[in-house]
């Protein structure tokens, strides 16, 4: 590896262990074994580069099980079935999204990073989508990643909001499908 890919694993390893706020460029610097001018060379700032790496832990977690999904796409079974996945990475010990708090907490702090946390967001919708109703990410329409898209992203973080303050009263996929069957049902009676 050369030393942008160095530090961009260096930093999701501090990411991991210290958080946004408390990880520094010397932290990023011992766990790559590179230098603190790489970092302004390759990425520009350590903000930069830890939202850079935040995104990369993001992307790396699997919601398919690691076994594929087995729920037809845009069904009830594959909706629970992902959103069980997700909760189960929510329980693993340093799980990413705890992180996802600390950074939303900072965003008002940090412009440069939370405008490239927004676009981001906007492609995890695209991915959720994608998961969940059986459709290759560049066939999914604009339009269905800022309705649908926004719609999963919004249950995302909610989620690993009361799964950070009160994991024992959080939801699971069971309850999280129930709940959606429940809202289809009272918006479309009779069906």
């Amino acid at each position: 590896m050369g030393h942008r890919e160095d530090l961009l694993e260096g930093a999701k390893g501090c990411l991991l262990e210290k958080g946004f706020a408390r990880t520094t460029a010397r932290d990023i610097v011992k766990a790559s074994g590179t230098n603190l001018a790489s970092i302004g060379y390759h990425y520009g700032s350590k903000d930069a580069l830890l939202a850079q790496a935040y995104v990369a832990l993001v992307e790396g977690v699997s919601f398919d099980g690691g076994t594929g999904l087995r729920g037809a796409p845009g069904s009830l079974e594959r909706f629970r079935e992902v959103w069980s996945n997700v909760v189960d990475s929510m329980r693993e010990p340093g799980s990413i999204w705890r992180l996802s708090v600390e950074i939303i907490a900072m965003g008002d702090h940090l412009p440069e990073v939370r405008d490239h946390l927004a676009r981001a967001q906007r492609e995890a919708g695209r991915g959720m989508v994608s998961l969940l109703m059986g459709v290759p990410e560049e066939e999914v329409s604009d339009e269905t990643v800022d309705t649908v898209g926004r719609f999963y992203v919004t249950l995302m973080t909610g989620l690993i909001s009361q799964w950070t303050f009160d994991p024992k009263s959080a939801p699971d996929g069971d309850a999280l499908a129930e709940g959606l069957r429940r809202v289809a049902e009272a918006a479309f009676p009779g069906r």
